[in-house]
């Protein structure tokens, strides 16, 4: 039976805990079926050592009635730290295979948990709490400001990521599988962990590590005692997070690029050379293309993807082959445009339609034989079966 672990920090809670932990235990839990539900607070203490409010008691007097309530304390570092606390926990030593981040205020209705739970069970490796979906929806009490803050600001950071399939890239509840998803993530070093901001950087991760992600509608809720956590300094390191990501997402497809470039220059080469040694058009492209696909698994092995680089000798023998094949598609797509394009328009136009075969043809087509078959950098699960097979 799978474990999920549900990571709540709390921090001067006393008015909320204990109603949440009725409800969890007592109304919600039991609505779930085939899983073992835990909940894990993750207490905050004041940093200046001062006393709880009373929030750890309440949760240590119910951990003796309900064997699958954990607490944890800790002195207050920041939202980000205690949910890496919390997960930690939760797959070190209470050994989820999910743990759900939600929020102990009533923000994330309980309710909501169950529906969470069935997307995980129907295979989905990272459930998004949504309220931008069809189902979804924020507090009527907000501020129209405040809607529009939450609204555009949930929009630059879909563009900035550039994920317009994902409609809530700023919600706290969600729920990750832990094999192949979160024990990925190096937790320690997510970026304004201080902050709300940590947020985007887990879930940009997260859904990288996903092979389904899946949105469930929320209806976020006003809290109990309405004390707005938004501040100009949250927006700023939100924004900054999203853009530095959005970047560092991009320097994958830019290295690329560079390799490239580097290989339409030998290609080029190779095409003039061959023709002048009178060979035909299309054969010269052949050639000077087999000559480009060397230099590119080198340099795209060793810079581009270096973070799955092939080490071993006999992987990359095999890969080599493996790169070559994923090429035939591009090699018989450039030799078809520049030996049609000269056909038509004289073989003083080669190098014109050589720049029409890789740059409309080749680049998007090998970019994405490179992150599906060689690299396996993208998890699309109807491919699953032939990229295991290629090892």
């Amino acid at each position: 039976m799978d474990k999920v672990v549900i990571v709540m920090p709390t921090y001067k809670e006393k008015d909320n805990i204990e109603r949440m932990i009725t409800e969890l235990f007592e109304k919600e839990f039991p609505k779930i079926r085939n899983v073992s539900m835990h909940l894990l607070v993750v207490n905050d203490l004041p940093s200046d050592g001062g006393p709880d409010d009373g929030t750890g008691d309440i949760v240590k007097k119910y951990a003796k009635k309900f064997d699958n309530l954990h607490i944890i304390e800790d002195k207050k570092q920041g939202l980000g730290w205690a949910y890496v606390r919390g997960m930690k926990y939760a797959m070190e030593r209470l050994h989820a295979d999910a743990v759900m981040e939600m929020d102990a205020d009533f923000q994330h209705p309980p309710r909501f948990v169950a529906p969470m739970v069935a997307a995980y069970l129907d295979g989905a490796d990272y459930a998004i709490g949504s309220r931008y979906i069809k189902g979804g929806s924020v507090p009527k009490e907000w501020a129209m400001h405040r809607k529009a803050v939450s609204f555009f600001g949930n929009l630059f950071i879909r563009i900035a990521l550039v994920k317009p399939k994902i409609h809530d890239l700023t919600t706290g509840f969600r729920l990750t599988r832990v094999k192949g998803v979160l024990d990925k993530i190096k937790l320690n070093e997510l970026m304004e962990l201080s902050r709300f901001a940590y947020k985007v950087d887990l879930l940009y991760q997260s859904i990288k590590n996903s092979k389904k992600v899946v949105e469930v509608p929320l209806e976020f809720a006003p809290r109990t005692e309405e004390v707005s956590k938004f501040s100009m300094q949250e927006m700023v390191s939100t924004f900054k997070v999203a853009i530095i990501l959005g970047i560092k997402d991009k320097q994958r497809f830019i290295k690329y690029g560079a390799v490239g470039l580097i290989g339409y220059a030998i290609n080029a080469v190779g095409l003039e050379v061959f023709y002048r040694l009178g060979f035909s058009t299309g054969v010269a492209a052949a050639i000077g293309a087999e000559f480009a696909i060397v230099s590119n698994f080198i340099l795209n092995n060793f810079w581009t993807f270096k973070e799955e680089k092939i080490t071993s000798l006999a992987k990359v023998v095999s890969k080599f082959v493996q790169f070559n094949l994923s090429s035939v598609g591009a090699v018989v797509i450039q030799a078809i445009v520049v030996a049609v394009g000269t056909g038509i328009f004289g073989v003083g136009t080669r190098q014109i339609m050589l720049i029409i075969a890789v740059g409309f043809f080749v680049i998007p087509y090998n970019y994405a034989m490179y992150n599906l078959f060689i690299w396996k950098t993208w998890k699309v699960p109807a491919l699953e079966k032939i990229q295991k097979l290629l090892g």
